[in-house]
């Protein structure tokens, strides 16, 4: 049920809205049918999926175990960002290896491929 209204939230959301900054400081914008993360400087695809992840889960609410599918075709191209959706509809590859054979990755596995360092002093 929850999923639900996210994707009806997404729908409703303004396409031009600022955004919202993920922990790696990559914004997710929502877009028809789905949500963006655009293009900003050097980040491969584990960094949008991390962002991806993020967003679901810190700022949609929803549980970890939420699919998310990438709408935009692998491979990205230097300087394309990743579209994704919490619909299966549009699902591209995922352009990262799953051993599942899955289309879809958890918001729990996204949001593993951040990169979270921490510097000891």
């Amino acid at each position: 049920m929850k999923r639900l209204i996210a994707i009806a939230l997404l729908a409703t959301l303004p396409t031009a809205a600022p955004g919202w900054i993920a922990d790696n400081g990559l914004v997710v914008h929502p877009v028809p049918g789905g949500f963006e993360v655009p293009y900003r400087g050097l980040s491969g695809a584990r960094d949008f999926w991390c962002a991806a992840g993020d967003f679901v889960v810190d700022e949609l609410d929803l549980p970890p175990d939420t699919l998310i599918f990438r709408t935009s075709s692998p491979p990205r191209r230097s300087g394309q960002g990743m579209t994704f959706s919490l619909s299966p509809e549009a699902a591209k590859k995922p352009g990262i290896l799953l051993l599942s054979g899955k289309r879809g990755v958890s918001a729990a596995l996204a949001r593993g491929l951040c990169h979270r360092f921490e510097i000891e002093s």
